[in-house]
């Protein structure tokens, strides 16, 4: 039995390629016309089985349930200590990367120091810079000169190199 054409699509891509429901989300979110939140084509049910975009429903009954509260930081992350065990964990406040967890919170999440950041560190001194979280695939990612992202044009090599000929 096959699929009649053009069944479950919503709309072309720039390409011309059809998107399914969950294409058209992640090409909207990739173009910034849509939140996080809202443009799941999962809607109500998205929290039940996706993970990379905060925690899933089971998460925070197994939080709720087993963990402790011990904190959260600057950018909304909220991180657990399990009541037997001591297991530590963090339900992220939007798409879960670890490079979104600030230094000294994972200093605490990987156990290099025992108490919490607050108490177990000094302050943070003048010259420290706030962490970033990783930028690679965004359009915020370094691109070097000559990248394609940047046009594909490099400047001209210098007049050191010689091309090797074989003889």
């Amino acid at each position: 039995m096959g699929r009649e054409e053009g069944q479950g699509f919503d709309k072309l891509s720039p390409n011309g390629e059809r998107l399914n429901a969950i294409g058209l989300s992640v090409y909207m979110l990739a173009r910034g016309q849509a939140s996080a939140l809202g443009a799941s084509a999962m809607g109500v049910f998205k929290n039940l089985f996706t993970w990379w975009d905060g925690a899933t429903l089971g998460t925070a009954l197994f939080s709720w349930k087993n963990g402790r509260k011990v904190g959260s930081d600057e950018a909304g992350n909220t991180y657990f200590e399990a009541r037997k065990g001591g297991r530590r964990w963090v339900m992220y406040a939007g798409s879960n990367d670890i490079s979104r967890v600030p230094p000294d919170w994972y200093a605490w999440l990987t156990r290099q120091i025992d108490g919490l950041p607050d108490d177990a560190l000094p302050p943070a001194r003048r010259f420290h810079k706030a962490a970033i979280a990783n930028l690679t695939g965004t359009p915020a990612a370094y691109r070097p000169t000559g990248a394609l992202e940047k046009g594909g044009r490099r400047q001209a090599a210098s007049g050191d190199y010689q091309a090797w000929t074989p003889d």
